[in-house]
């Protein structure tokens, strides 16, 4: 699933392309995209419409238009979006909606498992704040992410420390990948129960989060599994993952073989001498 950084590199790219554009067609092939709104309601709010800019949060895609209106987008597990300056590549499977801008450039929505959703946020909703606060909780790469305020977060939670990681009404933009190599990076196992981690295991998580999340930026994401950016490459950052995906691999700190369970219902990757288990025992 993308996750923050594979999300805002593909904010990057739209955001410098597709401000000042407007909607000239939008074709909606699968209304299951856009449920429970009629596809061609979506369409007619949107032909016509100037975009002002391309935001996000979390690992939503953001995109304002001159009406007042913003157009969201989440990719969930397999979506992708694929911009090109002329037609869309028909080469490119699983089309769920096409979007027309009038530079002749094309948006495709592409989504092999079809969870992905898009929808529009009315201009001057009232209880805005409030639809988005129930959603996503602090962006950690901005400055109100700090070690104290994750620490108030983590605070009296017996449940694992991944799982409160993973949880998007907490803080905004983190998944499985990002999850384990910031675990890993701070030596705290994923099954520690969040509330117990010291002051100083939470300054170090809070760096570690900060920092393996600006890598993947830095990277252009993570191409794992179906995951490209907005032109459709590859990023970098699966070549840097130190034990996500890495089960039986040394762990690049001291040599002892990466093990891989279950947290949270997810494949969860760690280093069983670098991250001891709760209680120091089996796990």
């Amino acid at each position: 699933m993308p996750e923050l950084p594979e999300v805002e590199t593909i904010r990057r790219r739209l955001d410098a392309v597709l401000p000042g554009r407007a909607f000239t067609a939008v074709a909606v092939a699968d209304a299951r995209l856009v449920a429970p709104e009629d596809p061609g309601e979506v369409a007619d709010a949107l032909v016509g419409r100037r975009i002002e800019g391309v935001g996000r949060r979390g690992k939503y895609l953001l995109v304002g238009l001159d009406s007042g209106d913003t157009l969201v987008m989440h990719l969930r597990m397999t979506g992708q979006l694929r911009w090109t300056p002329g037609p869309p590549d028909p080469a490119v499977p699983h089309a769920r909606a096409r979007f027309d801008l009038d530079d002749g450039a094309s948006l495709l929505f592409a989504d092999l498992r079809r969870f992905g959703r898009a929808w529009i946020l009315p201009a001057g909703m009232p209880d805005a704040g409030a639809y988005w606060r129930a959603r996503t909780g602090v962006e950690p790469l901005t400055p109100a992410f700090t070690a104290r305020r994750l620490g108030d977060l983590l605070a009296g939670r017996r449940t694992p420390v991944k799982a409160a990681l993973l949880d998007q009404r907490l803080v905004a933009g983190i998944g499985n990948i990002y999850a384990d190599e910031a675990l890993f990076a701070a030596r705290v196992h994923p099954r520690r129960p969040a509330g117990d981690l010291t002051a100083g295991e939470v300054r170090r998580l809070h760096r570690a989060i900060r920092d393996r999340l600006r890598a993947g930026v830095d990277a252009g994401g993570a191409s794992i599994d179906r995951y490209r950016d907005a032109d459709g490459g590859r990023g970098g950052m699966q070549d840097l993952l130190r034990v996500h995906r890495r089960r039986d691999e040394p762990c690049p700190r001291c040599g002892t073989p990466v093990e891989k369970g279950r947290v949270a219902q997810r494949g969860t990757y760690w280093c069983p001498r670098c991250q001891p288990s709760p209680g120091g025992g089996p796990c």
